[in-house]
């Protein structure tokens, strides 16, 4: 059984290495246990100055130890993902709030303008 699951394991690694772009979005997000962060750093491995690999992160890269739990493989980790790179950091208000606030008012209108629910016997209710 862990042979079946370790060649699938090796399938997976293998199509993710194919891909021409690999994006990553949301590093940090969630920590990831020992196992993960080390099956993260053997696919950045595997596609080092072969593929291109695109990381979204909110964190610093200072902060990315506490994502991956060890600081030498972190280390590890950015060395390689950091040798060739165009690193944008971007700071500001957050895209998704800002529409989302833009959204707001439009909604809140289109609510007070629906006609009123109805509901089995005719009758009607006011929210």
């Amino acid at each position: 059984m862990e042979a079946r699951d370790e060649k699938r394991l090796l399938r997976f690694q293998k199509h993710l290495a194919s891909f021409e772009l690999l994006v990553v979005d949301e590093l940090g997000f969630v920590p990831l246990s020992q196992t993960g962060a080390e099956m993260l750093f053997e696919i950045f491995s595997q596609r080092y100055e072969r593929s291109a690999t695109m990381v979204t992160s909110n964190l610093p890269f200072n902060e990315w130890t506490e994502t991956l739990g060890s600081e030498r493989l972190t280390g590890a980790l950015l060395d390689r993902l950091t040798h060739h790179v165009h690193i944008l950091e971007m700071n500001g208000e957050s895209y998704r709030l800002k529409e989302s606030q833009k959204a707001r008012p439009a909604k809140l209108a289109r609510k007070r303008h629906t006609p009123l629910a109805h509901f089995a016997g005719g009758s009607s209710a006011m929210a």
